[in-house]
């Protein structure tokens, strides 16, 4: 069965520069490349292996799940350390809207809100909270 190597989310956006400077200089990510319309109408921006997608909003703007329910996320990242990443987090300033969490499911968690109000949850498996053979995916 042929295997999904790499999923990237895509977010509208206000304003795409704004955005991706955001995700550089508060969250980590490198910004790869611009197109370069008048205005900038798409970027791509990655950490480590992973891309993520933003795109100019047309005709109003995007918006995160949060505001359809309180409870929802806008992305899940799964990533191996979430307290040396909540450190850098709040070093650099982002908006960190829940700290290092301990979550029934079996994962840490750290939720952050982006410049156009998107959601974003890092979280990190906790191997002594999840049965033996058992994995997040």
């Amino acid at each position: 069965m042929p295997r999904i190597k790499s999923i990237a989310p895509e977010f509208l956006v206000a304003d795409i520069t704004k955005a991706a400077e955001h995700y550089r200089d508060r969250l980590g990510f490198r910004i790869i490349r611009y197109v370069l319309d008048d205005p900038t109408a798409f970027a791509m921006i990655g950490r480590d292996d992973h891309i993520m997608m933003l795109s100019l909003a047309k005709n109003g703007r995007g918006g995160s799940n949060r505001r359809h329910k309180s409870e929802a996320i806008d992305a899940y990242v799964w990533v191996d350390d979430v307290d040396a990443l909540h450190d850098e987090f709040a070093q650099n300033g982002a908006d960190i809207m829940m700290p290092p969490t301990h979550r029934v499911y079996g994962t840490k968690e750290i939720e952050v809100r982006d410049l156009d109000g998107y959601v974003l949850c890092f979280g990190q498996e906790m191997a002594s909270r999840r049965p033996a053979g058992q994995s997040a995916v």
